[in-house]
Order: C-alpha cells, then sequence, then structure tokens
C-alpha cells in the first residue's frame, strides 16, 4: 500500500459525502483527489481521476449499481449507501475477486452503532422477542435504515447459528407494526430534530433488555470511515460490516 491513499468521493454534495469531503482534506495518510456529486459524470471522469478507493455515498438504492460501476472503472470501493443487501455484497465481492480489486460494504461508520449490532445479536439468544425503533431526520430518503435492516439481520444470523427458531412477532397482522425483519419489527420516525437514533428492545417473561445509540453529527463516523478507506486500498474481493475495517486497522 502507497504511504498515501488517493479517495474520490461520489455523493460529494450528501450529508455523509460532504462530510468525508472536510476529513479528507484533513487527514494525514488519505488524500482527497476528486469530488463529483449527480451533475458530474464521474462514470467517464472514474478510471482517470487518479483515485485508488472511491467511497459511493449516494441515494439509498444506488450502492449496488454504482459499486459495480466503479469497480468496472478500476476503482477499489467503499459503499456507505443504505440498501446494499447480503446477497448484493456477494456479488460484489465476487466481482471485484475476478478484477484483481477488492473493497467494503458498510452500513454505518459508527463504532457505536456497530457495538449496538454486536450486542442485540448476542442478546437474541436469550430472549424471546425483539423490535427496533430507528429515528432519524426528516430528509432520510429510506425507511427502514440500512443500520436497522443489518441489525435486525445479525440478530436472526445469531438465533439461526445458536440452532434457535426466528422471532416470532406478536400480532404481525396489523400494518402499525412495522416492517417485520425476521420476524423482528422495525419501526421508522422520520421527524425534524433528530440526527439518527436506534434501539432494540428484547422482551422474555418478566424483563426487558433496551439497547440504545445516538448521534448527534457525522463526526462519529470519522474513526471507521478511516478504518474502511485504508481497508479498501488493499483488500482482496468485497467484505462487508465495519468490524473488518477496524479490526484490520487494529492490527497494522
Amino acid at each position: 500500500m502507497s504511504a498515501v491513499v488517493r479517495v474520490a468521493v461520489v455523493g460529494a454534495r450528501g450529508r455523509l459525502g460532504a462530510f468525508a469531503c472536510e476529513m479528507l482534506r484533513a487527514a494525514p495518510g488519505l488524500e482527497l483527489v476528486a469530488a463529483w456529486d449527480s451533475r458530474d459524470d464521474w462514470r467517464s471522469l472514474a478510471p482517470r481521476c487518479g483515485a485508488q478507493v472511491a467511497l459511493e455515498a449516494t441515494r439509498a438504492g444506488l450502492g449496488f449499481e454504482h459499486a459495480r460501476a466503479l469497480l468496472d472503472s478500476g476503482l477499489r470501493v467503499v459503499v456507505a449507501t443504505s440498501g446494499v443487501s447480503a446477497e448484493e455484497s456477494e456479488v460484489l465481492d465476487r466481482h471485484a475477486r475476478a478484477l484483481g480489486l477488492g473493497g467494503i460494504v458498510v452500513p454505518n461508520f459508527s463504532v457505536g452503532s456497530w457495538l449496538l449490532q454486536r450486542f442485540a445479536a448476542e442478546a437474541a439468544r436469550w430472549f424471546e422477542g425483539a423490535e427496533v425503533v430507528e429515528s432519524h431526520h426528516a430528509r432520510k430518503h429510506d425507511a427502514p435504515s440500512g443500520t436497522a435492516l443489518e441489525t435486525a439481520r445479525r440478530m436472526n444470523l445469531e438465533r439461526e447459528r445458536a440452532g434457535l427458531a426466528p422471532f416470532q412477532p406478536a400480532t404481525p397482522e396489523y400494518d402499525a407494526r412495522g416492517q417485520v425483519i425476521g420476524g423482528v419489527p422495525v419501526h421508522s420516525l422520520r421527524l425534524p430534530g433528530f440526527y439518527a437514533h436506534q434501539e432494540v428492545v428484547l422482551g422474555a417473561h418478566g424483563e426487558l433488555l433496551r439497547l440504545a445509540h445516538d448521534m448527534h453529527g457525522p463526526a462519529a463516523f470519522a474513526p471507521g470511515l478511516r478504518a474502511s478507506l485504508r481497508y479498501a486500498s488493499e483488500a482482496c474481493g468485497v467484505a462487508r460490516g465495519i468490524e473488518v475495517a477496524l479490526e484490520n486497522a487494529s492490527r497494522a
């Protein structure tokens, strides 16, 4: 890996993209070489921009398509956009390996959010039911959030590993019970005044466990974002989850 990782940002006018550009201008060992938004023809510019890694930070639902295009342009990828499923991550992994490239899909760069998911997955083995409530600012386009979907996925994966049946939501036939993800109802709030909040509530006879995480601004993304960009710069294949980048950074 070269001393400085050269980075291009796709979605540079969005909340995360704008923060990433500001961070990259000040971060040692990282260099911002291109910043594109929806008005730019980034697909034609990418192969000759001089970047090693592209941060994809556009709109929910576009991450998979954009990541493939960036890989085809010869760039490694960090996909920050919500909506890339585990199955799509596997497709990107195979495609990157065929091209001799790599990257990482990160539903949320916050270390605290990742720890909440870890704790919720561990607790999922010991409780009979669980629900997720996630709250974001009114301008967030997707609901449920990619973080909430990933939380529910990890909780169910842990139950599967433990040989347990999926959660069974109470009264699942009512629309007001939220979108059910693998037996976990997920409820979304979109209101002015929120930045990002997630709460996981797990229940068993006679007790409740509440796990909550709050973000008040994009500064929480910085450590995970830096680790993910450095990881992607030398990765073989496309990994999923911030923990891969953080563990790699701790070994460096």
